[in-house]
């Protein structure tokens, strides 16, 4: 049985009738996007839990091999080589997540899937392989992991799922065109995601945040 990460909780208000599931990028931690939730402009109801992970502790190859909080280890910046077998394992905490939030009383069906970067290709690799029906994906500066293996391992029932994919045009850790190819991989196997392009490097923008928020609203 998959051990479920320690996490940080932020609920808008009792009762929450759905979860955003908000994992962080390399070497941040579950903190990370905490401060984001009262900004995202969000109605009273229904009321959400956000629940923000942090990642294991791991050896790093492109940091030298210096540990720090990741979902999988980075060979390379190209992501040429991928490390599958942490990707399937982060994908695992992940699948215990929504399990968990389950048997608090919110069905998968209203569980959005979020992350950035390290933590939106692992939001992806999850989500369209899950057997269970989702409200969505928000994917913000990341990639598609594990591409060559979706449309053998992906799941009908999340065929059309909203995905929300977000990038910075002056991104210096994952470059638009490596997004842009992971986008394209997706509309190629007849998903369509809601793409946004902002100026601005490896982060998140106010103009973002407010989009984010309007998303959540309707996928919720």
């Amino acid at each position: 049985m998959t051990a479920i990460p320690e996490s940080i909780e932020r609920e808008t208000g009792a009762r929450p009738e759905a979860a955003v599931i908000w994992l962080h990028g390399l070497g941040a931690d579950g903190h990370d996007f905490e401060p984001l939730v009262p900004m995202l402009g969000l109605p009273a109801r229904p009321a959400l839990r956000f629940v923000f992970p942090h990642a294991p502790l791991r050896p790093v190859t492109i940091n030298m091999g210096m540990r720090m909080r990741a979902w999988y280890d980075v060979v390379s910046l190209g992501g040429d080589r991928e490390d599958a077998a942490g990707i399937r394992a982060s994908q695992a905490l992940l699948e215990a997540l929504i399990a968990r939030e389950k048997t608090r009383g919110i069905e998968a069906r209203r569980v959005v899937l979020a992350g950035f970067s390290q933590g939106g290709a692992i939001a992806l690799q999850t989500g369209l392989r899950h057997p269970e029906r989702l409200a969505g994906i928000l994917a913000l500066s990341t990639w598609l992991p594990l591409a060559g293996t979706l449309e053998a391992e992906r799941h009908v029932i999340n065929r059309d799922l909203p995905i929300f994919m977000a990038h910075g045009t002056h991104d210096e850790m994952i470059s638009l065109d490596r997004a842009a190819q992971s986008r394209a991989r997706l509309e190629a196997l007849g998903y369509a995601p809601e793409w946004h392009e902002y100026p601005m490097g490896h982060a998140v923008c106010p103009e973002e945040v407010a989009a984010i928020g309007a998303w959540l609203a309707k996928v919720l």
